[in-house]
């Protein structure tokens, strides 16, 4: 076998694989071999048929599809391997025949491998630094979380519904005087100010007395995750059942600590501010990457193939499809409630998934350039630090540790040091939030 590479359009290699008459002949033999026994001749036992007359009853081709398959299969994962210095294969090669006789066959196959990324510039950019700083009014949010946690709920039969309280009510909703999926429940529990309903549903059951009727009038988003609902308006005719509000418990230092184990109030919401401020330095640095990688995606010439984008596309409809999950929901149940295609539905990630195949390659390309690497020291310190912060000796930790835990200590160093660099040699404009 003989053969040849070239680049092709769009981030792709044509690769074309030429095979004597010999190889021909033994490929067909082979397949004559593996296939025999799913042909019946007169005269003869099923599968007992010699090669021949099988062709001949059967027709001169009835072995090709099985040989030439045979061929790519046993000769593809060589040649790949032979060029992996030249090219990487991301995809699945599109195979065709372009010729085919008894002296021979010729095969195409064009492979979508990782592109050449030119990126003009990735120092001294003007860049978008984020800085999320922790307010005190969320930290009071998280102590009213606390409380509301912990409040009672008491019935309250002698007033009109108020934001806060939760309501039971019965629901049905039309449009166009038309009735909808999804759009009527009994005895349903909602607490008024939540957001859990569309706007404006909440604010028109505020003030309804146990046992009144009202006619709610609402306009379905433009975003609406229902197709046919979407910016439509909307009646709901809703009845009050009952009330209930909620009875905070007394702030203070006994509560806290019952409730969360801090020895006071001043000393949780310390601690409340010391996560908070954890999470939000986090944002910002991810959001300060973000910007970082787009404003170096402005400089960059990439041609994508379609099969890395739909490979991340994969990737976010499953992580998509574990949320569900976690909330015991089906994808599909989704989509039908949805009333889309799975294929409109994956194009609904196309964008993000370019931008994110767009940054990993930028990524990939400027460790490359630079000549990041991790050093072993650096592993073990990364190692230790996590041990410590589980309470075990370093070499204990290791032992339970799988090889793909050594790789993304090894890869998060990597990329730590490259936006790094990159913050160190860009002009970081700080935007607090």
């Amino acid at each position: 076998m003989k053969h040849t590479t070239k680049a092709g359009e769009k981030s792709t290699v044509k690769i074309t694989f030429k095979f004597d008459a010999e190889e021909w002949k033994t490929a067909q033999t082979q397949a004559y071999v593996k296939t025999r026994g799913r042909f019946s001749v007169n005269g003869f036992r099923k599968g007992k048929a010699p090669k021949n007359v099988i062709e001949h009853a059967y027709g001169k081709g009835v072995f090709y599809e099985d040989a030439l398959n045979i061929l790519f299969s046993e000769n593809y994962g060589k040649v790949i391997e032979k060029n992996e210095k030249k090219f990487t294969v991301v995809g699945d090669p599109d195979v065709s025949v372009e010729a085919l006789d008894d002296e021979g066959v010729t095969l195409v196959a064009v492979v979508p491998v990782k592109p050449e990324v030119k990126i003009s510039s990735y120092k001294g950019i003007k860049i978008k630094q984020f800085a999320y700083t922790v307010k005190d009014e969320e930290v009071q949010a998280e102590l009213d979380r606390v409380l509301d946690r912990n409040a009672r709920k008491v019935e309250a039969t002698d007033r009109v519904a108020q934001n806060g309280d939760i309501v039971n009510i019965d629901f049905s909703g039309s449009v166009d005087g038309v009735k909808f999926d999804g759009g009527e429940a009994e005895g349903f529990d909602l607490t008024l100010g939540s957001g859990q309903f569309i706007p404006g549903f909440e604010d028109q059951v505020v003030g309804m007395a146990i046992g009144e009727t009202k006619d709610v009038n609402v306009t379905f988003p433009e975003n609406y995750q229902a197709e046919n609902l979407k910016g439509k308006p909307a009646v709901f005719s809703v009845k009050l059942n009952g009330i209930q509000a909620k009875e905070l418990p007394e702030l203070t230092d006994e509560f806290i600590k019952d409730a969360t184990g801090s020895e006071s109030v001043e000393a949780y919401k310390a601690k409340a501010k010391e996560r908070l401020q954890a999470q939000a330095d986090k944002r910002s640095n991810d959001a300060t990457e973000n910007s970082i990688l787009e404003a170096i995606s402005a400089n960059t010439e990439v041609e994508i193939p379609q099969a890395m984008i739909d490979r991340e596309i994969d990737s976010l409809v499953q992580k998509f499809e574990y949320q569900l999950m976690y909330q015991g929901l089906k994808l599909q149940d989704y989509l039908e409630f949805l009333k889309t295609t799975m294929a409109d539905f994956r194009k609904n990630y196309e964008e993000q998934a370019k931008k994110n195949v767009t940054s990993q390659l930028i990524i990939s390309q400027l460790i490359k350039e630079e000549n990041i690497e991790a050093t072993e020291e650096e592993v073990d310190a990364k190692i230790a630090e996590q041990a410590k912060a589980v309470e075990k000796e370093t070499e204990e930790y290791k032992k339970g540790m799988d090889p793909r835990q050594f790789d993304y200590i090894r890869s998060d160093i990597i990329i730590t040091k490259l936006f790094d660099m990159l913050k160190a040699n860009n002009e970081m404009v700080v935007e607090e939030e």
